[in-house]
């Protein structure tokens, strides 16, 4: 794959994954108490094929960094690797979810009654994802290869989740906004990366149609 097709993989790719984690979001948000089996495997069915685009999409950065300066290739691959590990922690909560709802019978909240998707989806998901967006961000700035304010921005908000990963020490009611399971710490969490990776995503397919790919001069000025 050259530079430019993977560019516009990785654009396609954070679209499609932002696109399906914006329509997600809203779905918990539907009912005061349980909510129906069928809203829950819905909205899990779509968090699970955004999770499968975030996986092309990573992959697509790693070959996209690799092909602008393969002094930074590491980062790209760190970012993959950190992305890959969120994806999958992040299924392996949604197939507990699942599990139960498929398995209880009658309606239950599996944001409260499954337990063990409470740290998978708040302080593992946070710092996981923290480290792939400062390795994305990282990846960016020192390369050039997209737009300053997506490197930037990428930071900025790796701290933000940093700054959830002491949730677990708050609680399980997903009403509180800093508890393990609370709203701030996955449901705001996730409607930010949402954004900002269709942003993100947005900017990188457009770029791909008319932008040449970085010469070894033009890093080498990034990284100064």
């Amino acid at each position: 794959m050259d530079h430019r097709g993977a560019r516009r993989l990785m654009g396609l790719a954070g679209i499609l994954t932002a696109v399906a984690f914006i329509v997600e979001v809203p779905l918990y948000f539907l009912y005061d108490g349980p909510p129906p089996d069928a809203n829950v495997l819905a909205r899990l069915l779509i968090g699970i094929l955004a999770l499968a685009f975030l996986i092309v999409f990573t992959t697509a950065f790693r070959e996209a960094v690799k092909r602008t300066s393969p002094a930074y290739e590491w980062a790209g691959t760190l970012a993959f690797a950190s992305g890959l590990v969120y994806a999958t922690v992040t299924l392996v909560s949604s197939g507990l979810e699942a599990g139960a709802v498929i398995a209880a019978d009658h309606p239950i909240d599996p944001t409260v009654t499954v337990s063990g998707t409470y740290i998978l989806y708040g302080s593992i998901g946070r710092l996981m994802l923290a480290l792939f967006l400062t390795a994305m961000g990282y990846a960016i700035t020192r390369t050039g290869m997209l737009p300053r304010w997506t490197g930037r921005s990428a930071l900025a908000l790796a701290g933000v989740n940093l700054a959830f990963v002491p949730s677990l020490f708050f609680g399980n009611d997903p009403a509180h906004f800093y508890a393990a399971n609370g709203w701030g710490t996955t449901a705001l969490m996730g409607a930010i990366f949402s954004y900002w990776m269709l942003a993100l995503s947005i900017s990188t397919w457009r770029g791909s149609a008319h932008r040449a790919p970085a010469t070894a001069s033009s890093a080498a000025q990034a990284a100064g």
